[in-house]
């Protein structure tokens, strides 16, 4: 696989989520760009054929990004057989429909545990680690995926915007905290609109279905973004080239978020 300009050359990253859609860009991206990619998903099956197709700088590893303690391991693994770890890409979501009033709990929980809990989790462990990085001078990027869920109102996923609300908030204390103790750790986080992904395209179709058999041409499926639109911003953020960056909250919505009316 040829390699763009290698922009990530030499780099430890870890991406969730990785198995398909937004995740299986960044992987495939950050390769391209020289980095070394721990992809981690419970899709196994995707997961290790995506990893394996990108040949000997990615490795795939079966991680429930719920879990604190797998995420214990996951770092303690990187760093002990790749020396450090530079970059992690919190991009692992779940999303179903349901407004306030019809959410379930059980849905609720399960967002809310995918996305904020993870990103919690995630961010605990790698600064633990990458505050030791070069020499114990520090550094490394932390990318939080949110959504424009979190910064407009959408009643359709009610869980979903407070999961992405929650990621968004984080990322600017993981970031305070990081500037303040000289980490040298950067943590920003990328607001996607709806992107062509398997994730966006289940939920426009539970949409249509609940709207009626013409809502499926005039929907939000006609105006997808692509992976990449994605996998090019976590790609700058996570490179030297963001060096200046850290606490922002980057929408990437072919400004949707601030039409008028949501149109």
């Amino acid at each position: 696989m040829a390699e763009l300009s290698g922009r990530l050359a030499g780099k430890i990253a870890i991406i969730t989520g990785a198995a398909k859609g937004l995740g299986e860009a960044d992987a495939r991206m950050f390769v391209r760009e020289g980095a070394r990619v721990i992809l981690t998903d419970v899709d196994r099956e995707n997961g290790e054929r995506v990893a394996a197709e990108l040949g000997e700088r990615a490795e795939f590893r079966y991680h429930d990004v719920r879990q604190n303690a797998e995420w214990a391991a996951l770092v303690d693994d990187v760093v002990a057989r790749h020396g450090r770890l530079d970059i992690l890409v919190n991009n692992a979501g779940v999303v179903t429909l349901g407004d306030i009033e019809t959410q379930t709990e059980a849905d609720y929980r399960f967002i809310m545990a995918v996305s904020a809990d993870a990103t919690f989790f995630g961010c605990q462990h790698a600064v633990r680690v990458m505050k030791d990085n070069n020499g114990g001078s520090g550094g490394g990027s932390i990318v939080n995926m949110a959504s424009i869920a979190s910064v407009q109102g959408e009643s359709a996923v009610a869980a979903y915007c407070a999961a992405k609300g929650a990621v968004e908030a984080l990322t600017r204390a993981v970031a305070v905290h990081c500037a303040q103790q000289g980490y040298g750790i950067r943590c920003n986080s990328v607001h996607p609109a709806g992107i062509l992904t398997p994730m966006v395209i289940e939920v426009g179709r539970q949409a249509a279905l609940l709207r009626g058999p013409d809502a499926a041409q005039s929907g939000p499926l006609a105006k997808l973004g692509e992976p990449d639109d994605i996998a090019y911003t976590v790609l700058f953020l996570a490179s030297d080239e963001s060096k200046f960056i850290n606490g922002a909250a980057i929408r990437v919505d072919d400004a949707k978020s601030v039409i008028a009316g949501n149109a």
